[in-house]
Parts: C-alpha cells; sequence; structure tokens
C-alpha cells in the first residue's frame, strides 16, 4: 500500500506493509532515531510522535494509518516555535539525566502547551501521566515545562510566537 504524508515538514510517499508499526517505520525505515522502541506496548511514552497535533503511541499505531496525515517527531521539534522553546526550557533547567525519554516527554509537553498554553503544575502532571523516566524524579522536568509555559504565554502576549 502506499501512503503519503508530511513528516517534520517533508512531504513522503512511500510503499507501507500493512503489518509495519509507526514506531519501527520511523526508526528503521526513516532514520527517526529520537523516537525509541522501550515498552512496545504504550505504557512508556518513549515512542511517542505528534500525528495531527495529537501525542500518539507509535509502538501502538500501524504506519498505514498515517496516510494523509502530519507527523512531527522529536527531530522536527525545532522547526515550531513552541518546540524551540519547550526546548530552551528543559535545557535551561537540566531536566533529563540519561535523555532516553527526552523525546516523548517533549512530544508529550509540545501537544499540552499548543492545546493548553495556560496549563499549570496539575495540567501539565495530567499531560504527562504516560511517560515513564527512570533518572530524574520528574522535579527538573516539571521545572521545566512550567518555565516553557511562562515563556509560551509572554511569546503570545507580546506576539513574539512566530
Amino acid at each position: 500500500m502506499i501512503i503519503t504524508f508530511t513528516l517534520n515538514g517533508e512531504t513522503l510517499s512511500l510503499d507501507c506493509p500493512p503489518d509495519l508499526s509507526l514506531a519501527t517505520l520511523l526508526r528503521d525505515h526513516l532514520g527517526m532515531m529520537g523516537t525509541k522502541i522501550a515498552c512496545g506496548l504504550g505504557r512508556c511514552g518513549a515512542c511517542l510522535a505528534l500525528i495531527d497535533a495529537k501525542a500518539v503511541n507509535t509502538c501502538l499505531t500501524m504506519a498505514w494509518r498515517i496516510d494523509g496525515a502530519d507527523i512531527v517527531t522529536v527531530e522536527g521539534l525545532d522547526n515550531l516555535p513552541e518546540g524551540r522553546t519547550l526546548r530552551e526550557a528543559l535545557i535551561a533547567e537540566n531536566a533529563f539525566q540519561c535523555g532516553y525519554c527526552a523525546p516523548g516527554f517533549s512530544i508529550a509537553l509540545l501537544a499540552l502547551l499548543k492545546e493548553n498554553p495556560g496549563a499549570d503544575e496539575a495540567a501539565i502532571r495530567a499531560g504527562l501521566e504516560g511517560n515513564l523516566c527512570r533518572c530524574t524524579g520528574y522535579h527538573s522536568i516539571l521545572r521545566g515545562a512550567l518555565s516553557a509555559a511562562a515563556m509560551l504565554r509572554a511569546e503570545r502576549a507580546t506576539g513574539d510566537l512566530a
């Protein structure tokens, strides 16, 4: 089956076997190594990508389902103004130690902050419920997310968000 979709701003068409997961397509066929295959059950969030602006577990999504979709992986975050702001805030707070979970957390936070730019700590905690980290204890991730939310609100208020 031939599928056509946009990946990080680039339109692609390719032959897609019916049994191929989106996570495998992204990593093994398209080189998007930020997409991690960890639990394979949709419980850890390491494989998240944005599909039409919604955070989706790519390990649970069959690749043929993305026909016509707009996909953003962690590699495409800097193409989005919110993604750049989020990355800067997470770096400033030293949010991640090993970085394995960072792509999934970043995608989950981006989806949340695009939908709810006024997210407070409770909303951020709820938005991250499907993501697991074994290194940080989450405090630095929460600080980075709160900082990003504040920065995005300020950018929107001044019209600086491109």
